[in-house]
């Protein structure tokens, strides 16, 4: 049985459960805590002994970063692992965070196996892999690896409907309609008929992929997107990178994807209308989103929802 303890901290719950659910499930017996923020996981430090922490870069009241260093200034976490779990994936950023005394880097959004590779490397470092490997199977089950669906149900399967919504009656005010019941745009023919109207980067998994908004809210944003040969699946964890205006900051906006359908009322559809439901708690980033549907309504980008 293990004695491997870790401490989970980030601000969105999906996440958390996301990465215990993936370490319980190859690691039996690994014990696992969570925080919602740095504040929370270094009063958890200060009170209790854990071979590694997992944690977030941004958060509310203290960032991962911020944790990391007070980590690293207490005699008894200068050489505990700690790997960073982030959308922060710039340069910049992994050099701030080797600076600071980071252990490992996993960018979100992320699968079974890269997580994994981290945790084992880190633990490696410090001489603890032998008892996390103590009870851990041979191997993943390749067939289930990337999959974050599975990592949540425990391999039940999921069935997604490929129906297009429906549109909503034409007499509705746009502004009532809601995010799901927007009415439907037409796919853009090509990237280069869409530039500039309400675009974004969404992260899987399985690849990058530029993504028109086709309606925004606090809670989630619909998005259309070119499909491809490796298809999104339900509840994969992903990022939104979005820009508001010329040289400005970009927001990296952490999710998973809630419902996929088809774009276009066939089976063969070339595009595809994702749902993608926001998970940050972090209050500056619902002010950006709050920035960005006020912009975009203005500039009639996208469909504003209620």
């Amino acid at each position: 049985m293990s004695k491997i303890s870790v401490l989970v901290v980030d601000d969105a719950a999906f996440i958390r459960d996301l990465v215990k659910k993936c370490l319980r499930n190859y690691f039996p017996g690994i014990r696992t805590e969570d925080a919602i923020n740095g504040r929370k996981a270094q009063a958890m430090l200060a009170k209790e002994a854990f071979d590694l922490v997992l944690c977030d870069w941004e958060m509310p009241e203290m960032s991962g970063l911020e944790l990391l260093t007070w980590c690293r200034q207490q005699d008894n976490l200068k050489s505990m692992p700690f790997v960073m779990v982030t959308s922060r994936g710039d340069k910049e950023n992994v050099v701030q965070a080797i600076q600071a005394g980071v252990s490992g880097y996993v960018s979100k959004p992320f699968t079974n196996e890269q997580l994994l590779t981290k945790v084992k490397q880190a633990l490696n470092k410090v001489g603890k892999l032998d008892a996390l490997m103590s009870g851990a199977p041979v191997k993943l089950n390749s067939a289930f690896a990337n999959d974050s669906l599975n990592a949540l149900t425990g391999g039940k399967a999921a069935v997604v409907a490929p129906t297009a919504p429906a549109p909503a009656a034409a007499s509705a005010p746009a502004a009532s309609r809601g995010l799901l019941n927007s009415p439907p745009v037409k796919a853009p023919a090509s990237a280069a008929a869409t530039s500039g109207r309400g675009q974004g980067q969404l992260r899987l998994p399985s690849g990058i992929q530029q993504c028109v908004i086709k309606a925004l809210t606090l809670k989630e944003a619909l998005l259309v997107v070119k499909r491809t040969d490796a298809l999104p699946q339900v509840l994969d964890s992903a990022v939104l990178d979005l820009e508001q205006g010329e040289n400005a900051e970009i927001a990296r906006l952490n999710g998973y994807l809630h419902a996929i359908v088809a774009h276009e009322p066939k089976p063969d559809s070339d595009w595809l209308q994702l749902t993608f439901r926001f998970v940050d708690q972090d209050a500056q980033k619902l002010d950006y989103i709050s920035r960005l549907i006020a912009r975009g309504t203005a500039q009639k980008h996208f469909i504003p929802g209620a």
